[in-house]
């Protein structure tokens, strides 16, 4: 930087809050004074380097974004080593608190509260075959009553009350951002969100995908050429495109106004060069995943029409529903890239709605005389533990659900199976009449970014705080018991997406960072003065439960394993076996809690490979335990040799 060749500086970083963190620091510590731009491109393409460096920023419009980033590297500095330290020394236990983590893991440790605190309770359904369809009742909660119904039924006659048929559609899926394409893939293929994003990474470094951390599901306007082209190149690449009908719509994939620093995750042209086969299967199924959503983007709405059908039978309503597809639209395509999966589909979501896939042509009045009727139990079901899938949805959302309703987040409709969302023309009605600005502010709530979420989920894994059981994320004993000892100031996502819209406001020059950083200081203040001792009753939280190994020999109590040493649990008692007894390092051997546990079962334990100092050789033998009752524990050696037993001390 300080040659004297060398006019100016060009911040060539990650095109990204954190991008622009590690330049500055590297500009600052070196001193460094002279003129600097900003490099900034979504794509590692050839063409797309070229196109950044024919068209670089001054590097002072980006001062917002890196007093951003300042922020939230001090906020999440402040917040983490004054609550840590506090909660730790207090709780003599390690207790990794973060701005961000502690929030996630408070959505885990109330998911699984709720499951706990569930009460399964049964329910019933009437059911009526009339004319070749289903009509359902309404739940009944007692079984005799729904016994009573429905002998009523089988000797009355069911009158159609209304029959309304609507046309309906489903939009498109939006396409990839980083956490959407997470979620994903952990619901088709398992993967981690840190395995998502590293194959999005590696993918992008070899100029096959887009920029993947990224919170845009839109194209800038002036992408449509290029998404076009994208397209044409997938329907010849993709095997499950082969004889589809499609016609690519690109224009409803673009909206630069709800850009940000990036545009959605998409394959690059590269692909045109590349032999999908010669990829890792796990890369392979992120970019065919990335290109099949690109597809269904573009394609034709779903388009159908439903079908209710309201019968009046022994005084009670039954209702029957169909739907019968219109035009296929995106669904189709959706139906060949599933068929391709070695995954078992999700369960259809026109069962799950109640709907029949077809309706006879009732008309209203039209009457049937004793109907059939069965009657099916059911149970309620108690939520779902959180998967990556369904966190990562959360973490997203945190924070919307308190504040005022016409700045409340849209939940965006990506998901493949049934929720393609509202029609096109009034896809976010809450904000409707809502400025730009007010809409990007919107979007930017929730915990971390599409960057960080798959780090604080790792984080709270190695913490010991969160598990995996298989797909499930579940909180630990450390975990329940951390968000039960910390204050709502440390637990509350609402309050820490209020912060990370704090972060956004001041890179787009809306919010001083002084005011965040006043609030962030005088929060972590008040944790250490609130929270100056602990009661007697919860200092006993986070200690170790320890897995006693065996009976003292001397005085029946429980032996631990300690650091150093095998002792015995009574304070009275002086029995305790060393771990580097003399002993066991003369005949090299490593004095296992194995070895403790069955010394202390039955007076022995074998064990193969003893060194002998005499000969220098190796045998197998039996270590007896010698107890004298003395300061220190004796040991010896006992070595069978046809049928003789030697012994050595």
């Amino acid at each position: 930087m300080h040659r004297a060749d060398v006019s100016e500086v060009v911040n060539a970083c990650d095109a990204g809050r954190e991008g622009e963190l590690i330049f500055r620091f590297v500009y600052e510590m070196a001193g460094c004074k002279k003129p600097m731009r900003r490099l900034w491109i979504s794509s590692m393409e050839s063409e797309a380097i070229r196109r950044g460096f024919e068209s670089l920023k001054d590097g002072r419009e980006y001062d917002a974004l890196f007093a951003s980033a300042l922020c939230r590297a001090k906020a999440d500095w402040l917040i983490g080593i004054n609550a840590t330290r506090l909660f730790s020394v207090l709780y003599h236990h390690t207790l990794n608190v973060g701005r961000v983590q502690t929030p996630t893991l408070k959505m885990l440790v109330d998911r699984d509260a709720a499951i706990t605190r569930f009460k399964r309770e049964k329910y019933y359904h009437v059911r009526l075959t009339i004319g070749g369809a289903e009509a359902v009742s309404e739940k009944i909660s007692d079984t005799e009553k729904a016994k009573v119904l429905k002998t009523a039924c089988e000797t009355s006659q069911a009158v159609c009350v209304s029959v309304v048929k609507e046309k309906k559609a489903i939009t498109p899926p939006k396409l990839f951002d980083l956490t959407s394409l997470q979620r994903e893939a952990n619901r088709l293929f398992g993967y981690t969100a840190k395995q998502t994003l590293d194959l999005a990474q590696a993918l992008y470094e070899k100029r096959l995908l887009t920029y993947p951390r990224t919170d845009s599901v839109f194209l800038t306007d002036d992408m449509g050429d290029t998404a076009a082209q994208i397209a044409a190149l997938l329907c010849s690449k993709l095997p499950f495109m082969a004889g589809a009908e499609f016609n690519p719509g690109v224009s409803r994939l673009l909206d630069s106004k709800k850009v940000s620093d990036h545009h959605a995750i998409i394959p690059t042209m590269e692909l045109a060069k590349a032999d999908l086969s010669a990829l890792p299967e796990s890369e392979r199924n992120i970019l065919t995943l990335a290109g099949a959503r690109l597809l269904f983007a573009a394609a034709e709405p779903h388009i159908y029409e439903a079908v209710t059908a309201v019968f009046s039978c022994a005084g009670t309503e039954f209702t029957a529903k169909g739907k019968t597809v219109l035009a296929a639209g995106w669904k189709e395509l959706e139906r060949r890239y599933r068929a391709t999966l070695k995954a078992k589909p999700d369960a259809d979501e026109d069962e799950a709605a109640g709907f029949a896939l077809e309706v006879p042509d009732f008309a209203e009045g039209q009457q049937f005389d004793n109907p059939a009727a069965t009657v099916t139990e059911h149970d309620t079901t108690p939520p779902k533990q959180h998967t990556e899938a369904t966190l990562l949805s959360a973490m997203e959302r945190a924070g919307n659900e308190e504040t005022d309703p016409k700045y409340r987040a849209p939940a965006k409709s990506q998901d493949f199976v049934g929720k393609g969302g509202a029609t096109e023309q009034n896809e976010y009605p809450a904000l409707d009449g809502c400025s730009e600005a007010e809409f990007a502010t919107t979007q930017r709530r929730g915990l971390g970014t599409p960057a960080t979420r798959a780090a604080i989920i790792e984080k709270l894994i190695k913490g010991g705080f969160i598990q995996r059981k298989g797909k499930q994320l579940l909180p630990t004993k450390d975990g329940n018991n951390l968000i039960c000892v910390l204050p709502e100031t440390l637990t509350s996502p609402q309050l820490t997406a209020e912060w990370e819209n704090k972060l956004t406001q001041i890179a787009k020059g809306t919010a001083a960072p002084e005011d965040f950083m006043r609030g962030i200081e005088d929060m972590a203040r008040e944790l250490v003065k609130t929270y100056p001792f602990l009661s007697d009753k919860d200092k006993g939280l986070f200690k170790e439960e320890k897995q006693a190994i065996g009976k003292c020999p001397r005085c029946g109590g429980d032996v631990y394993e300690g650091k150093k040493n095998y002792y015995c649990s009574n304070k009275d008692c002086a029995f305790v076996m060393w771990k580097n007894d003399r002993f066991f390092e003369e005949r090299k051997i490593t004095f296992t809690p194995k070895i403790a546990a069955e010394l202390l079962k039955s007076g022995k334990a074998k064990v193969k490979k003893l060194y002998s100092p005499k000969t220098g050789k190796t045998y197998d033998g039996t270590i007896v335990l010698a107890d004298t009752g003395g300061k220190y524990v004796n040991y010896r050696i006992s070595v069978q040799r046809d049928r003789e037993v030697t012994q050595q001390a």
